[in-house]
């Protein structure tokens, strides 16, 4: 049996328009779309080869009358989701979508944490897909980011939810960087967001072989380089991007040459542990 509790499992992007970011993220991630719709609900899978990497719905009109943005979601593995819903509860998070079961596929719920991040749980129902993301593979998510309000409140919450750990810190002009482990290997990092992010949320970056390309790929299908590139240990750079209908991500890779445009701000700003500057 795979252990997949406190492990992220999927990934899931909400938008405004499925035709168009379908388009966007085959063309940036090299994903393949698939149809897995169902009567009532349209809903499209991504994939590497034969590995399916996150999924792509529409946001719902209600969530858009309330204000909602496109924006991407990860689904954190759990024992039992109904058990952990009640525990999000008791430690001052706010439960948005109760515990729902997908026949045949899974059982999950949508949460926010004491802070107003999201985040979401799941437990598969199919043995075949009890598995946690494998962070180096190429378009996959090698990194998870919280942007959080206060990262220390936020790491206590997390770590009585989750099981998650304290790995490496690192204090700069930007305060403390603080990376965290499922118990097996370090999967992301937290900080204090500057005063210029509204509010906290969760950042992923996904693997790409030449950040160079990928940058103009974004660049070309609509997108937008927020920041970056910024080296990190292990000679590759990573760069903050929006798609054309608002959702951030981020990727990481080789980056080939430094010369010009965008790629003139490598190696400046204050660093993280993993070597992230952040010039909000």
């Amino acid at each position: 049996m795979v252990n997949i509790n406190g492990r992220f499992v999927w990934y899931e992007l909400v938008t405004t328009e499925i035709e168009a970011a379908k388009a966007f993220y085959s063309k940036v991630m090299g994903w393949a779309p698939l149809d897995a719709s169902v009567p009532g609900r349209a809903y499209t899978l991504f994939a590497v080869g034969n590995v399916l990497v996150g999924g792509l719905m529409g946001l719902p009109e209600d969530a858009r009358e309330a204000g909602a943005k496109p924006n991407w979601l990860g689904y954190v593995g759990v024992d039992d989701v109904d058990a952990a819903a009640d525990r999000i509860k008791h430690l001052g998070g706010t439960v948005l979508v109760p515990p729902t079961e997908v026949p045949s596929v899974s059982r999950f719920s949508i949460f926010a944490d004491p802070q107003s991040a999201k985040l979401a749980l799941l437990k598969w129902q199919g043995l075949g897909l009890a598995r946690a993301a494998e962070l180096d593979g190429l378009g996959r998510v090698g990194w998870h980011e919280l942007l959080a309000a206060d990262w220390e409140q936020a790491l206590a919450f997390y770590s009585e939810l989750f099981g998650w750990r304290r790995a490496d810190a690192h204090t700069g002009e930007m305060g403390t960087y603080q990376v965290f482990s499922d118990g097996v290997q370090p999967i992301g990092g937290m900080l204090t967001k500057p005063p210029q992010v509204a509010d906290p949320f969760w950042l992923y970056y996904f693997n790409v072989a030449s950040l160079d390309a990928a940058a103009q790929r974004v660049k070309a299908g609509g997108g937008q380089i927020i920041d970056g590139p910024f080296e990190v240990p292990g000679g590759t750079c990573v760069l903050r991007c929006a798609d054309p209908q608002g959702a951030m991500f981020a990727l990481e890779g080789q980056l080939r040459r430094r010369a010009v445009g965008y790629f003139e701000r490598v190696g400046g700003g204050p660093s993280d542990p993993r070597g992230r500057r952040w010039s909000w």
